[in-house]
């Protein structure tokens, strides 16, 4: 009989960044609100060095970070000491075929939440495509990377989306609304056009994120960086939310997706097969667009509607809540699909 996760003797190791924005982190504490035993192995710990050195071996040895071997050996060691029952690694781990190989040897599961589209030119890694063959189950939060990881010759392939995190997304009170339109996000190059047509069409646009002040159109909307409590407070006070893919890693959703409706935020999302899928149809708990012309449409009339706004509002955040949609939800669902946690969900 398999052990259950929900067992106290169930031992289960993380491999990813404990930064609080970062995936690795809301599983962390998601299995500590399911009483799960967890210890996490940081991902930072592989790129050390400067910012220079790290940069020429990225480009020099295959994307491979500059303390790959040596990180590749603690987590080996993490798995002999703490000997869990099954290891979760977040997106693109610096964990090599055959350190996967050997943690396999000790009768660990071993499972990957592919946060990022792994045949992404920005991403792609021989070496990550070779580990990748290892893993006893691969989770992806995009339908398009599916059939891709099948055919690529991934066991058993599921698709678990982005999620939010209860202790850092929620409404915060008695914010009034102070900006426009606010994104919350990196300056991804196909971005840049989209907020640029916002910006032309004279609408107050504030970007918070990597990248913006690099850009001639954003560089005076740029925002810099914004921390989970920063991200609350922006979802509150402006009056619309932008909710943009990312379309180098194929995305129909992101984590934005569940978030902003965690924040109260009123939204104006891309329209997609997966953003449909959730939020049901136009103009209920998002606004969507297809062009630029529709979005601009679409946010200069929230813009001058604010009951429209209120009730768009209220509609997303009482979606959420009546949703298991947080990352303890996917916690539960990666480890029902592992072999020693088919009784996670009972």
């Amino acid at each position: 009989m398999p052990l259950s996760a929900k067992s106290k003797e169930f031992k289960l190791l993380l491999v990813g960044n404990p930064d609080p924005v970062h995936v690795g982190a809301h599983l962390k504490t998601a299995a500590k609100e399911l009483a799960i035993n967890c210890m996490l192995a940081d991902i930072r710990n592989a790129d050390r060095g400067s910012e220079l050195r790290r940069k020429i071996h990225w480009r020099l040895f295959g994307h491979r970070p500059t303390g790959m071997r040596r990180f590749n050996d603690e987590v080996f060691e993490a798995c002999r000491t703490f000997l869990p029952n099954c290891l979760i690694a977040t997106g693109l781990v610096p964990l090599t075929q055959d350190t996967l190989r050997r943690i396999g040897q000790l009768g660990i599961q071993r499972g990957n939440y592919l946060t990022d589209d792994p045949w992404n030119p920005a991403h792609k890694c021989r070496w990550f495509l070779k580990a990748l063959t290892q893993y006893d189950a691969v989770y992806t939060p995009r339908t398009e990377n599916v059939r891709d990881l099948q055919a690529h010759g991934c066991r058993h392939v599921s698709y678990v989306p982005f999620a939010y995190a209860p202790r850092i997304h929620y409404t915060e009170d008695l914010v009034e609304e102070s900006m426009d339109l606010a994104f919350v996000g990196g300056a991804d190059p196909d971005r840049v056009p989209i907020v640029s047509e916002l910006l032309k069409a004279g609408i107050k646009v504030s970007l918070y994120g990597g990248y913006w002040n690099r850009f001639t159109a954003t560089r005076s909307s740029a925002c810099g960086m914004a921390t989970p409590e920063m991200a609350r407070r922006i979802a509150s006070a402006a009056k619309v939310s932008l909710c943009l893919v990312r379309r180098a890693n194929r995305d129909q959703s992101c984590m934005r997706t569940f978030e902003l409706p965690a924040m109260g935020a009123c939204i104006v999302a891309e329209d997609t097969e997966e953003h449909r899928k959730f939020y049901g149809p136009d103009g209920e708990i998002a606004h969507y667009f297809s062009n630029s012309d529709q979005m601009v449409q679409k946010v200069k009339w929230l813009l001058s509607n604010p009951q429209i706004r209120t009730r768009t509002r209220a509609n997303a955040a009482a979606w959420v809540a009546r949703n298991a949609h947080t990352y303890a939800d996917r916690l539960n669902a990666m480890l029902a699909n592992v072999d020693l946690a088919a009784e996670a969900v009972a």
